[in-house]
């Protein structure tokens, strides 16, 4: 199945959950929320909401989680991935979920400051062709 590319802008519910695989690479999970504008007459009113959960891997996991919080205007470049699930009581369970590429503040009504790290992070190629990170891009 082809990946569906999906851009998000909305707000975060909560503050970035940052957590590691048993591996150590660093995920961070958060949700979303994308108010529609409709127009009510002359006038413009809020819609209904849908909320998104965002997965966010490696570096990118650790530097949303050191940027950004509850609240903030983000923008989510990602693709759109299917899961499925049984619960422990038999009920199964399905959730769409956007596998994050990229993260970063709206600008439509705040300011940021771009800070590049100083942390050597980033996946090097070894003699073999492999990469250092456990797991694939």
């Amino acid at each position: 199945m082809a990946d569906t590319a999906t851009i998000i802008t909305g707000n975060l519910t909560d503050d970035p959950e940052l957590r590691f695989t048993p591996n150590g690479v660093a995920v961070a999970s958060l949700r979303v929320a994308v108010t529609s504008r409709v127009k009510d007459g002359d006038t413009w009113k809020d819609g209904d909401t849908s909320y998104f959960r965002a997965n966010l891997w490696r570096t990118l996991a650790e530097h949303a989680a050191e940027s950004l919080s509850k609240g903030d205007r983000v923008i989510v470049v990602g693709r759109l991935k299917a899961r499925t699930w049984e619960t422990p009581e038999g009920d199964k369970r399905s959730a769409v979920e956007v596998e994050a590429d990229e993260i970063g503040p709206s600008l439509r009504w705040a300011t940021a400051r771009p800070e590049r790290t100083t942390k050597d992070t980033a996946a090097k190629p070894k003699a073999s062709g492999q990469f250092n990170d456990p797991a694939p891009f």
